[in-house]
């Protein structure tokens, strides 16, 4: 690991996010939600539900984490650079680690930003925390592995779309009239949040198991798709 290159990696990408008003404005959607969801809370005098707050933190590590990695991935595809900078002495490790510093530090503000408005008291515990970090790279990783075969930053929508209803409103399931035992809600309830907002109310490690499962699957899924691009003529 390099500290120069990844540094210089860091400062590229910062100049990237400063002239594409897209990763700039995608930080401010979870904050306007936040607001948004608040207000609701102060109209019924009611607790922020838990629900509630891991679907904008879901919407967060969604669209902020994994859509500026996609685009900044998709920025290099775009430009032909991607390919020489896999190629060049830059470990996978320099790469991943010096595009993910802008990525973390948008991501960082927006999500404290949010749970600052929302009053999230419930995420502050030890499990919760961690909850919170193996998520984060779970998107990160998915972002970078699906990243590396966007061939346009036009094209990163059509990608991330699916991507937020799947993973970052995954809760918002309850609400589609599915029954409580039927095959889509089982398998909706094993996705990383609902883990997470079944842990916040059991108080059980289990949860944080899978989603560490989950966030290791994305691992080896953007290594393996770093390696195929990697090879590939």
């Amino acid at each position: 690991m390099n500290v120069q290159r990844i540094q210089a990696i860091f400062e590229k990408d910062m100049k990237d996010f400063m002239k594409n008003t897209m990763m700039l404005f995608t930080p401010i959607i979870p904050v306007i939600l936040a607001v948004l969801y608040s207000r609701m809370g102060e109209a019924t005098d009611e607790a922020m539900p838990l629900m509630i707050i891991y679907i904008v933190v879901g919407i967060t590590f969604s669209a902020v984490t994994t859509g500026a990695m996609m685009m900044l991935m998709a920025e290099e595809n775009e430009k032909k650079t991607l390919r020489g900078l896999m190629l060049s002495p830059a470990s996978f490790m320099d790469i991943i680690i010096g595009k993910s510093l802008a990525t973390t530090l948008l991501t960082v503000v927006s999500l404290l930003i949010s749970l600052l408005i929302m009053g999230s008291g419930a995420l502050l515990n030890l499990q919760a925390i961690i909850g919170l970090f193996l998520l984060f790279f779970f998107f990160l990783f998915l972002g970078v592995g699906i990243g590396l075969f966007v061939k346009t930053v036009g094209i990163t929508t059509a990608y991330l779309m699916p991507i937020m209803f799947v993973f970052g409103f995954t809760p918002m399931i309850d609400f589609l009239g599915f029954a409580k035992d039927s095959l889509t809600v089982r398998i909706a309830n094993i996705l990383p949040i609902p883990q997470l907002i079944e842990m916040g109310h059991s108080r059980s490690w289990m949860p944080i198991l899978w989603v560490g499962i989950w966030m290791l699957a994305a691992a080896i899924f953007s290594f393996i798709c770093y390696k195929k691009v990697r090879t590939d003529e």
